[in-house]
């Protein structure tokens, strides 16, 4: 739980992190901003809609990178699989850690849609030390 602890510090104090997915049908990367990273029973949460194309490209291929830079000289990457919960508790506890999704999504209203990360490979990196890796 203290590597989970860890790298959720480490992104939470990053203004927003990015998140790289596959999108088979135009055989191209795609990388979009986030800012919903949360812990939920011991488990790294991110939340998006269902009617998003990351939602789809994360279905079709659950293999992730996320990267989040801290100041000039520190930034993570993350290699992770994200797996749905479709359980309202999880969608509650992201409603309840931020609330301004209250505007867009509501427990249960067929679009919101959260994942927690797992088979987790973090890496903190910086120009003055040796990087530092997690696993979970």
């Amino acid at each position: 739980m203290q590597d989970v602890q860890e790298v959720y510090n480490f992104v939470r104090k990053c203004p927003a992190y990015f998140i790289a997915t596959y999108d088979k049908e135009a055989q191209q990367p795609r990388v979009r901003p986030f800012t919903t990273f949360h812990i939920f029973e011991g488990k790294i949460y991110i939340q998006t809609g269902k009617k998003k194309d990351v939602s789809k490209q994360m279905i079709s291929n659950p293999k992730i990178e996320i990267s989040a830079l801290h100041g000039r000289d520190k930034w993570i990457r993350i290699d992770a699989v994200p797996v749905e919960d479709p359980r309202l508790e999880a969608q509650q506890s992201m409603l309840d850690a931020f609330p301004t999704l209250a505007d867009r999504y509501a427990v249960n209203d067929g679009n919101m849609q959260v994942f927690y990360l797992k088979d987790v490979t973090a890496t903190i990196y910086s120009f003055s030390g040796e990087p530092k890796t997690y696993k979970f």
